[in-house]
């Protein structure tokens, strides 16, 4: 188990009980934002009692086991209407990725967020997506949408200055992660 998957399972354990992601092995057709970046929409969404800036990514659909919030998904059944399937995490190494879309293998990397526009994190765990109609370079795509610079862990608010993984690359907006 690489650090990163080990230190997202020591802070699903270690937060409070209250709060605590409720776990739910899925399979089949999921969005993985694990290395997306995301831009604002200019809207924002409440989760739980927080009020969030809202953020869109573009997130290759993958199939196979995957990991769901149930809290926040209900069950492992796709979300309703045509095209639509959750944002899950998964133990995925290659997938594809922006701007290509090739599969390539994902390189997690630990940032610092900060104050100004596409300087935070988003959390895309456990939201609904909707696919693209027409694939690219071979990757189904999903647009998928969730809050900028919320904990997936206990979806507080991620302050600048916190440290977060993701995958995406130096210089994505607003990358898809977790704070630890």
């Amino acid at each position: 188990m690489n650090r990163y998957l080990l230190t997202a399972a020591v802070l699903c354990v270690a937060a409070p009980a209250y709060a605590a992601p409720k776990l739910g092995i899925c399979h089949g057709e999921y969005a993985l934002c694990a290395a997306s970046s995301t831009e604002a929409t200019g809207k924002t969404m409440v989760v739980g009692d927080k009020t969030f800036m809202q953020g869109h990514a573009a997130c290759p659909v993958l199939k196979g086991e995957s990991i769901a919030d149930l809290h926040l998904t209900g069950s492992c059944k796709a979300p309703a209407g045509p095209g639509g399937v959750w944002s899950l995490f998964s133990t995925a190494t290659s997938y594809p990725q922006a701007p290509s879309w090739a599969v390539v293998t994902a390189v997690p990397r630990t940032f610092t967020t900060a104050v100004g526009r596409g300087l935070g994190m988003s959390n895309m765990w456990s939201y609904p997506c909707v696919k693209r109609a027409k694939p690219v370079n071979g990757a189904v795509l999903a647009d998928c949408i969730g809050p900028i610079n919320e904990s997936p862990w206990d979806g507080g608010h991620v302050l600048p200055g916190s440290s977060n993984v993701t995958a995406a690359p130096v210089g994505a907006s607003d990358p898809v992660g977790g704070n630890y």
